[in-house]
């Protein structure tokens, strides 16, 4: 018996074109891009040409890993003219996870690690090694608990408003920043002003056994801006740099790679001369909590949350204050090379507090030929037996355990910093890495000899106000900055970069801005009275609407 073939009818597309053909296809399809199916779905492959990513990649088709097989959109790859790319911005959108917990191939920053969404630079606790296992989790902060994958992001305010007027000039990623590079000799020392007092050694002793209550001293310490500083005035005055700023704002730019929260920098140029500076009230004015935390504080509109980070912010720079002027030994001998040049006995009905204000000259040029000099002034709180072995003074503190985030359970310091110092050590490292990093930054520019480091809890986790202190330890600040995984190089080529982008452009005034949500800073022009107080004020009246 023969069978017969019957070659079923092929419908031929008469103009060669892929997809159905216009004379066949349906009036409410017309117009609409062809575009082929998804993988997922229940038709027959044949043959893909279309995946370039696919054809190119090794080992096996793009969408398969090592670990488990996964499947992607077909027409996904970078050849398919209308698959959706999305370069900017993000903060519109979220995460809809189906329930699998995927492996993605992601674009992260080099160094993105384990801090809350925008990891430290090779810093913290082996924090982010080089974008390591940390960067899995760039949205979430890093390795956490539990489903802490699965976890929101967290969207954070600018701490400045962006104008509409400000004109945007450049923008680095933290990715950038991260790879630059620049060695710096020995500074030369200018000039010393102010006054400080032996270290008392007694607070060396303190242990969670033999605790000491943190008392309320009522010292004046100044925070003056770079272009408030009368010494600095007189020193570009003279022309004996073409760069001035203060330890507190360097050290911000230096470990910059490292910071989440938002920060903002003025840059005014004047003539060849650049001056930074920060903004009366910004957050350079206080000390921050956990803020590499991978559950930092919540954010709270309640103003008795003394658990908030604002309230945080607000009790750790009332600490530190406090603790410096609290371990100077009393009625100690005084070291005043020049007076203090922001304290005034007519004004002032308050003792000044023990600080030294040491202005330093740094030379950032690249090569012979070059000349690049950078005037810091920089500070430190005490000395050691002798004069010349100079102390900065600074203080951890704790709040609650029970709510404290970053660390899974953290440990109590009444109870267990003695017996469990390196646990403890390493956890404040991890979360409050930024921090750490710019006090070790800050304590090596001012050539500090020693950083005395205070733990100090709270009383009563409920109560914001009573203090105990309950341990001290003492660094060199070299070695503490190494064993953060400091690169004082890298620093220095981050402050020398972004002297060069403000110095090319005209004079005037710039401000570099941390975005709050990603990890990047970008600089903007600003108009000349832009952080006037009657040009701020005009603005918010404007703003107000108009009550008939």
């Amino acid at each position: 018996m023969t069978l017969d073939f019957t070659l079923p009818p092929i419908h031929d597309n008469e103009d060669g074109s892929w997809g159905p053909s216009s004379s066949t296809l349906p009036a409410q399809f017309k117009d609409i891009p062809y575009a082929p199916y998804s993988k997922a779905d229940k038709i027959t492959r044949i043959a893909d040409w279309h995946d370039a990513a696919e054809a190119n990649t090794r080992g096996g088709r793009a969408g398969y890993t090592s670990q488990r097989r996964t499947r992607e959109a077909y027409g996904a790859s970078e050849s398919n003219a209308f698959g959706y790319v999305h370069e900017e911005d993000e903060k519109s959108f979220s995460l809809v996870d189906s329930g699998q917990r995927r492996q993605t191939k992601a674009r992260l920053p080099f160094g993105a690690g384990r801090g809350r969404g925008f990891g430290q630079n090779r810093g913290g606790a082996r924090g982010g090694a080089r974008g390591g296992a940390g960067a899995r989790n760039y949205r979430t902060g890093g390795r956490g608990g539990y489903n802490d994958w699965n976890k929101p992001q967290r969207n954070r305010d600018s701490s400045v408003t962006i104008s509409p007027d400000w004109a945007l000039l450049e923008e680095i990623e933290f990715s950038r920043l991260s790879k630059l590079n620049l060695g710096v000799d020995q500074p030369e020392d200018l000039e010393s002003h102010g006054m400080i007092q032996n270290f008392d050694k007694n607070f060396d002793r303190i242990n969670t056994r033999n605790e000491k209550p943190l008392e309320i001293l009522d010292r004046v310490r100044y925070n003056a801006s770079t272009s408030d500083d009368p010494i600095i005035s007189q020193l570009a005055s003279k022309k004996a740099a073409h760069v001035f700023a203060t330890d507190s704002i360097l050290s911000v730019l230096m470990c910059a790679p490292r910071s989440v929260n938002s920060w903002d920098l003025i840059l005014e140029r004047r003539g060849d001369q650049l001056f930074m500076d920060k903004r009366e009230g910004g957050p350079f004015d206080f000390v921050s909590v956990n803020e590499n935390a991978a559950d930092p504080p919540v954010d709270s509109d309640d103003p008795n949350n003394i658990n908030s980070p604002a309230s945080l912010s607000l009790e750790a720079t009332y600490i530190n204050h406090n603790f410096a002027s609290q371990v100077i030994l009393p009625k100690s001998k005084t070291y005043e090379p020049s007076p203090n040049p922001f304290y005034s006995a007519e004004q002032e009905q308050d003792e000044p507090a023990s600080c030294l204000y040491r202005y330093r000259k740094y030379d950032l040029s690249v090569n012979e030929d070059e000349v690049m000099d950078i005037i810091v002034r920089t500070e430190v709180d005490a000395y050691l037996g002798k004069k010349d072995s100079l102390v900065t003074v600074k203080a951890l503190n704790e709040y609650d355990p029970r709510v404290q985030g970053g660390s899974g359970k953290p440990l109590d310091w009444r109870k267990n910093l003695d017996t469990q110092k390196g646990a403890i050590v390493a956890g404040e490292m991890k979360n409050n890495s930024v921090k750490l990093a710019r006090w070790a930054v800050q304590s090596v520019l001012a050539g500090a000899e020693l950083m005395k480091m205070g733990y100090i809890s709270r009383a009563n986790p409920r109560d914001a106000a009573r203090h105990v202190i309950v341990g001290v330890q003492s660094y060199k600040p070299i070695d503490f900055a190494r064993q953060m995984n400091v690169s004082l190089n890298n620093g220095w080529g981050i402050v020398r970069t972004i002297a060069d982008l403000v110095l090319k452009q005209p004079e005037g005034k710039y401000v570099l801005v941390k975005d709050p949500n990603n990890p990047i800073v970008r600089l903007y022009r600003v108009p000349e009275d832009a952080f006037d107080v009657g040009a701020i004020e005009e603005e918010q009246i404007e703003e107000e609407p108009e009550h008939e």
